[in-house]
């Protein structure tokens, strides 16, 4: 294993995790620039492998996604590294700034200043979400699957997991029946 290769993995996560307010959601379109468009490391189509393992697996997406392109591009050394790395910036604010926030929290610039990360945020988890789904399947069945899930988690507070397992019972089922049919 080159050392440039596990640096550049802890670099670019760093990069990664300084820069990304908001959570695993709105890192999702840095990620794939990053990992997809500038370093080549994972393929288009292996961002949602990397999405949907990062979701199904305990643990918040950030570190979950920078162990799995960690572990993709350098084993285990390159995994410690990126996932140091996504982390590591985000512990160095909250300790920075544990001792002052709730001084300056009070202060009309400091909330203003929450509201607009917020909405930043927000335009982040949407441009994923378009980027998801236009890579979709155009299929009548993927639609359904998609408005199912979308009603179960907005209308029924369905658990998240719950909601993956479904769809991806829904996947199998079809799946299943295609090849039956093919075989016919």
């Amino acid at each position: 294993m080159k050392r440039g290769t596990i640096r550049e993995l802890f670099v670019t996560f760093f990069k990664i995790g300084a820069f990304t307010f908001g959570g695993g959601y709105a890192m999702i379109p840095l990620v794939r620039r990053e990992v997809v468009e500038e370093k080549k490391w994972l393929a288009e189509e292996e961002m949602f492998d990397l999405i949907a393992i990062a979701e199904s697996t305990p643990g918040p997406l950030a570190i979950n996604a920078a162990t799995f392109v960690g572990n993709r591009v350098g084993g285990v050394p390159g995994a410690l590294a990126a996932t140091l790395g996504v982390v590591l910036p985000s512990f160095l604010i909250i300790l920075l700034i544990a001792g002052i926030l709730a001084r300056v929290e009070r202060f009309t610039i400091v909330q203003k200043a929450f509201r607009g990360i917020r909405a930043g945020v927000l335009v982040l988890i949407a441009s994923a979400l378009v980027s998801l789904f236009r890579q979709l399947s155009r299929r009548a069945f993927t639609y359904a699957v998609l408005a199912a899930a979308f009603a179960a988690a907005c209308f029924l507070q369905a658990d998240s997991i719950v909601i993956l397992i479904l769809c991806a019972l829904c996947g199998v089922v079809r799946n299943a029946l295609a090849k039956k049919r093919e075989k016919r």
